[in-house]
């Protein structure tokens, strides 16, 4: 199994010719490539930089194309944060910039804002986000969607509001981001893991209840 991470639209011919070959090839990319793109970027605003970079407007809207016409699979969150010395946030300096973005708390609402805006329905988005990256990590028996026999991992989510994100708040122990000062369209008020709030309204609550759920099923990663 074969995972390709797409910064840009541009393999997206060799990909198809590739699955009309029979080859099992997953595409992914990441909230921030379908929420900023290199137009947007000043001089020196290294809580942007990651790897791939973010690319021009046009290969924004190209992957906003190919997730719509299923080229792409799924979307996930590339999860890299880092401390702020790390991002050289003072200095700006992009050559020696730790090269990620923490997407984790946000990226359901940067995907919301962007797909909402393009008429998707909040469905599709969530199978972008949660039903197809449990398949491909072969735990669609138990997490992914709502359904008899499986966990009750839930998010209690107003897809019509809006709110500015504030970096302040973020959960995140450096929390580094291109996306503060941004309206965000959609807002959690809770979160269950296995039937049992863990996040209630801007607080988290009880002792920490994770486990690993890795799958027995290995993928070779390509970027």
């Amino acid at each position: 199994l074969h995972i390709v991470h797409l910064a840009t639209p541009e393999p997206l011919p060799a990909l198809r010719a590739a699955r009309r070959e029979g080859l099992r090839i997953t595409v992914e990319t990441c909230p921030h490539y379908l929420s900023f793109c290199a137009e947007q970027i000043g001089d020196g605003r290294t809580e942007f930089k990651c790897a791939p970079p973010i690319r021009e407007r046009i290969h924004q809207e190209g992957l906003w194309l190919a997730l719509l016409a299923g080229d792409l699979d799924l979307v996930t969150t590339d999860h890299s944060p880092a401390p702020p010395a790390l991002k050289h946030l003072d200095d700006g300096d992009f050559t020696m910039a730790w090269g990620g973005i923490a997407s984790l708390q946000l990226g359901l609402g940067a995907v919301w804002t962007e797909a909402a805006r393009r008429g998707v329905s909040l469905d599709r988005a969530s199978r972008w986000l949660s039903g197809a990256p449990a398949a491909l990590a072969g735990l669609a028996a138990t997490k992914g969607t709502i359904a008899v026999e499986h966990d009750a991992d839930l998010v209690i989510f107003d897809p019509d509001i809006e709110a500015s994100v504030d970096a302040r708040r973020l959960e995140h122990r450096h929390p580094v981001t291109p996306y503060h000062g941004m309206r965000l369209r959609g807002v959690v008020h809770k979160t269950l893991l296995r039937g049992r709030v863990i996040y209630d309204d801007g607080r988290v609550v009880g002792e920490p209840r994770g486990r690993p759920i890795l799958a027995r099923t290995a993928t070779i990663s390509l970027s």
